[in-house]
């Protein structure tokens, strides 16, 4: 039995993965957003002033790879740290007036990138897509 690389469902997801980043790097272009940030600014729009741990967790990224894009987000003027006023230690992440605008810029590119990734692919196949996308994920964290 041999093992063909093309046929492997780990190959088929990482080139499908960096395929689909590419495609969103390139819609996000003018805005100077790479799909890594687009994952915290989507956090952060869904609910902000939270720590860079809760970030982490929320994106499925390591801590140090999180207060990186932080920190590149924060130059580019898209998020705030502020002190945590129950660990003086710790801080919590916000979105800035610029950072919150993004949202209704890169919403519609985010959802161009999406359509063209799932032409001719019906509703319940993409749903079944992620069921077992999920499951596979879940596997492996056992």
């Amino acid at each position: 039995m041999t093992f063909q690389l093309d046929d492997s469902l780990g190959f088929i997801l990482n080139r499908t993965n960096l395929r689909m980043k590419n495609t969103l790097l390139h819609h996000f272009k003018d805005y100077d957003v790479t799909p890594e940030q687009w994952a915290v600014l989507n956090r952060l729009w869904e609910r902000e002033g939270i720590s860079p741990k809760e970030l982490s967790e929320l994106t499925s990224k390591d801590q140090p790879t999180t207060v990186r894009i932080i920190s590149k987000l924060e130059k580019k003027g898209f998020v705030k740290r502020k002190g945590n006023p129950e660990d003086g230690r710790a801080y919590l992440i916000y979105l800035t007036n610029k950072g919150q605008a993004l949202q209704d810029k890169l919403f519609p590119l985010a959802f161009e990138a999406l359509h063209k990734a799932i032409k001719g692919i019906n509703q319940e196949q993409i749903e079944q897509v992620k069921v077992v996308l999920n499951k596979i994920f879940e596997n492996l964290d056992r």
